[in-house]
């Protein structure tokens, strides 16, 4: 026994014998589930009869509405069931016969009783025209249906739809001979919890490529996450490529090789709508700020005494930060279309401006004696300029607890301290509120630590029905200090899965032992569709 495993193991899997004479039993830790789904469905009932899916016959029949998002989608899925019979060229044990094992099954298998029939087609039933783009209030409801040799998935939505094929493809598994897949028949009746299921992603601490984020985002619709929030810019470097004012990423990035082009940001903001994700662009202002002033100093705050030659927030006393401010955000308004704009608001170090005579000289002629309404008088202005725009604002939970009057729909963010004491003085103002802060994925513990997302339950403050409800869901957080291209996927996945699961699956799914099955498969589900998921449960392996 690897002594070292011992204390997670307990920790995580109560049915295992932690005595100090305990004797391993060889195979994996944790046995995995076949075709079970993740995140789990509302409503599941399967029978025993099975039904044989051959990848190169099966058909998506459209029946009724369709467009561009579907096709996209049908083709994706094509792709990905068909790669479920692919095998690795190196393989060993079996010889190599192109990209497909020819699909005729053992009849051995035809034989068994359970056995239902060819499953050669699935109906898709959109009984409303596609939405153009994904939002907040959309509709994710489905329907799927497994019966009588055929599958029927239905839906208001396109984004409806894009969760049931995702559910489909999650029940299909490989026969052991490799010929074919089955499915068990099947009815699902499902929906999410929360409308706001989201991963935060900084790129600015480290450039994180293009292709990688959209490897994110894969890895996002397998796990029915619906909101990208792009933590684009930050402190370190400033990789957004402006129209308005180019020499921010030309002075303010890593290096002219490490820019989000405005080409670039188009194709990752249509990439996430194809698999119904909204992309949400953040610019956090006053603080976090420091890349921004290299090319614009005159933005930020000259310190003085002991920070003497360093450059503190934004500066609130100069007009022309405003005006500046007011430009870029006109332009962020364009360039990300979601309804909603991240403003930041976080961690706003006072020690610059104390030291500053200009702003201590600002401040006592309007009579302000606290830095916190300094800040609130900032950020109200860049609140009201977002309305201006006819967007709504996202903050972190700073922005309200300083007492910013902001409009109904403000969005607070709530991501440390008492998060219940938190919630409940939120949503008991009236504001809608979503949580991260049981979410951060850069705090890392030994392996197996998905357990802590997943036993955090967002409900979990007092207020009302009403109050409950203004809880709009919440967001995993990959902050990137010690992330970059050759490890942010597997640091994300699978232990975002347990936050998407928590957000979309009813309150009474909270077994971890038997999460802990689903997520093993879900797991290897993900590493076959390229997502280099890292194991989430100790020793074990993936076939």
């Amino acid at each position: 026994m690897n002594l070292r495993l011992l204390p997670w193991i307990c920790l995580n899997f109560h049915f295992i014998n932690c005595t100090p004479d305990f004797i391993e039993e060889p195979g994996p830790v944790v046995k995995a589930t076949i075709g079970e789904i993740w995140p789990k469905p509302f409503q599941q009932t399967s029978s025993d009869d099975f039904f044989i899916v051959r990848p190169s016959l099966l058909k998506f029949k459209i029946q009724s509405e369709s467009c561009d998002i579907l096709s996209a989608a049908v083709r994706r899925y094509q792709r990905i069931i068909k790669s479920l019979l692919k095998r690795d060229i190196h393989s060993q044990r079996h010889a190599y016969h192109g990209p497909n094992i020819v699909e005729h099954p053992n009849p051995e298998i035809q034989n068994s009783s359970y056995f239902a029939g060819f499953l050669d087609e699935i109906t898709i039933n959109l009984k409303n025209p596609c939405e153009h783009k994904p939002h907040p209030q959309m509709t994710e409801t489905y329907q799927l249906h497994i019966a009588n040799a055929s599958a029927y998935l239905e839906s208001e939505s396109i984004w409806g739809i894009l969760r049931g094929l995702e559910s489909f493809s999650q029940l299909l598994v490989v026969l052991s001979d490799h010929t074919a897949l089955r499915v068990n028949g099947t009815e699902i009746y499902d929906k999410p919890r929360y409308s706001h299921r989201g991963l935060l992603v900084d790129t600015s601490r480290h450039f994180i490529d293009v292709s990688k984020l959209k490897q994110i985002l894969d890895g996002m619709a397998y796990n029915k996450l619906n909101v990208f929030h792009w933590h684009i810019v930050d402190d370190h470097s400033f990789p957004y490529e402006s129209v308005t004012f180019p020499e921010l990423s030309a002075e303010g990035a890593y290096n002219m090789h490490m820019i989000y082009s405005q080409s670039e940001i188009k194709a990752i903001i249509e990439y996430a709508r194809l698999r119904g994700i909204r992309t949400l662009a953040e610019f956090d202002t006053p603080g976090h700020t420091r890349s921004w002033g290299v090319s614009h100093p005159e933005l930020l705050t000259a310190c003085e005494g002991v920070y003497s030659g360093k450059l503190g927030p934004m500066d609130p006393t100069n007009e022309d930060t405003y005006i500046f401010m007011q430009k870029l955000l006109a332009e962020v308004g364009t360039v990300f279309s979601d309804e909603y704009i991240h403003l930041g608001g976080d961690e706003v170090g006072f020690q610059c401006w104390n030291s500053s005579t200009k702003i201590r000289d600002f401040m006592k002629k309007e009579n302000i004696t606290r830095y916190e309404v300094l800040e609130e008088r900032y950020i109200q202005r860049i609140v009201d300029m977002v309305e201006d725009l006819q967007r709504k604002s996202i903050v972190w939970q700073e922005v309200f607890e300083n007492g910013v009057q902001l409009a109904p729909a403000t969005v607070v963010h709530v991501w440390t301290g008492d998060r219940s004491k938190l919630l409940n003085t939120i949503t008991k103002r009236g504001f809608p509120a979503i949580l991260s802060s049981c979410w951060y994925l850069d705090w890392l513990s030994n392996g197996g630590d998905w357990t802590k997302y997943y036993t955090c339950e967002p409900s979990d403050f007092p207020g009302d029905k009403k109050q409950q409800s203004l809880l709009i869901g919440g967001e995993a957080c990959m902050w990137s200090e010690v992330v970059d291209d050759t490890n942010i996927v597997q640091r994300i996945f699978p232990r975002a899965s347990a936050a998407a699961e928590k957000l979309w699956s009813q309150k009474s799914i909270n077994n971890v032992t038997e999460a802990s099955r689903r997520l093993e498969e879900h797991t290897c589900r993900m590493r076959k569709r390229g997502i280099p998921a890292q194991p989430p449960n100790g020793p074990g392996f993936c076939l």
